[in-house]
């Protein structure tokens, strides 16, 4: 049996969660496979939200097997929190959880360095979560970063200080104020709860679960505009968040890819700085802002909202080869007498270009150096709440993404909870 692939078609924050979550009784693992705590899946379960930084969204079914996968970084502090909120629940994480030994673990140290460096940046600052993501990872390339196998070792403390010697002495370049020994006991403590659990050789045993015919969803996480090669670059994420990163981040070879499910919402959203070409800094942003409830899961921050992005999605498709598309919040979108879709961008290119814009339906090489005027096309709104079928009207504007897009939309979310999603098609979509 092969992998299938749910991941994000925008800047995160697509609702990714609900979707693995309504998939997952298809299938016996859910693997995430790439990110860190500054992931946020948000999830309506019985009328109760749930927001799963690390742990995969499979976790609430007690059949489905969960793997956190090499390519993942883990804060053993948000972990523990996390983990003591299933358990509060009721959930036997210990039977449904598997973590590879190959995962890097986030030092508070890690944390300490996101701060500092965010801060030397000022008004050019990325908005980074500071959940120390990049430091973990610089460190992974760097070949320095400690891994969850190393938890086993018995050099493991001492590889630890060295690497907290190292982060230290970075620290005091940049002239910043810390008190590590509250951080330090709290991440001791939590670090004894994941040697507790069971951590696994992932590629081998992700290998010999496709062999013996389970089926699989890798879950990715953040989206494909924030992938560190094909985002908007610096504004992006340390991970690469496209599907070909389900293949470094599981250890699985490319042909085991089957279907790749793209998640994108019924509008743009956007958290932290960074170039987005459909920005609405109106009335409209705002109400978007006020229906959506668009405020991070992991920050909290108000999320900057506009108009759909075609020729940014058409980047995602053909990124991830997304062989289809789920459209979510699209009740968002109920109130609007018209919708707009951004199907171009006019790029003021006078420094390059001699004094010439030009019109494009593909995203540059660097957005956020152009001036962009994004291009709308209006579509008249179907201006109803949405129940249980789809207004004409919207049926009209997904027919027309379809074919904007190439690519099939077979259902629709209209609301957080796990069964407020319509079915476009009766025929199984994975």
């Amino acid at each position: 049996m092969a992998v299938d692939v749910i991941l994000g078609l925008q800047w995160g924050d697509e609702g990714k969660g609900k979707i693995v979550d309504y998939y997952a009784t298809d299938y016996d693992i859910i693997a995430r496979f790439q990110g860190g705590p500054n992931a946020g899946h948000t999830l309506k379960l019985n009328g109760q939200q749930f927001v799963l930084h690390t742990i995969p969204s499979g976790i609430f079914n007690d059949h489905i097997i969960n793997v956190i996968g090499n390519g993942v970084v883990i804060d053993p502090v948000v972990f523990r929190a996390e983990l003591d909120n299933l358990i509060t629940l009721g959930i036997d994480v210990k039977s449904r959880l598997l973590i590879s030994k190959k995962a890097h673990l986030i030092l508070p140290t890690h944390r300490l360095l996101d701060a500092a460096a965010e801060k030397a940046k000022g008004k050019s600052k990325i908005g980074s979560t500071l959940k120390g993501i990049a430091p973990a990872y610089m460190d992974k390339t760097g070949r320095n970063g400690l891994r969850v196998g190393d938890l086993l070792l018995e050099s493991f403390n001492d590889d630890y200080q060295f690497l907290v010697n190292k982060h230290k002495a970075l620290l005091e370049n940049y002239n910043f104020e810390f008190d590590l020994a509250p951080l330090e006991s709290e991440w001791q403590e939590a670090v004894e709860i994941i040697r507790s659990l069971n951590l696994i050789d992932c590629e081998h045993y992700i290998n010999d679960q496709i062999i013996a015919g389970k089926k699989i969803m890798a879950e990715g996480a953040q989206g494909t505009l924030l992938d560190i090669d094909y985002g908007t670059y610096p504004y992006v994420t340390s991970s690469n968040t496209i599907s070909a990163s389900a293949c470094i981040g599981l250890g699985i070879a490319p042909n085991q890819i089957r279907d790749v499910i793209g998640i994108a919402k019924a509008y743009c959203t956007r958290v932290g700085n960074g170039p987005f070409p459909s920005e609405l800094d109106d009335e409209t942003g705002e109400l978007l802002r006020k229906v959506g409830n668009e405020f991070g899961a992991t920050t909290g921050r108000e999320r900057r909202c506009g108009w759909i992005d075609l020729p940014a999605l058409k980047y995602s498709i053909m990124l991830n080869g997304a062989t289809q598309m789920i459209l979510t919040k699209v009740d968002v979108l109920n109130e609007f007498d018209e919708i707009k879709v951004c199907t171009h961008y006019d790029l003021d290119k006078h420094e390059l270009n001699n004094n010439k814009t030009e019109r494009v339906d593909r995203v540059p090489y660097d957005l956020h150096k152009y001036g962009i005027t994004p291009v709308y096309k209006s579509i008249k709104g179907w201006n109803t709440e949405i129940k249980d079928s789809i207004p004409e009207l919207l049926e009209d504007y997904l027919e027309y993404l379809e074919k904007e897009l190439n690519i099939k939309i077979p259902m629709i979310s209209i609301g957080p909870a796990r069964e407020q999603i319509i079915r476009r098609t009766a025929e199984s979509i994975i």
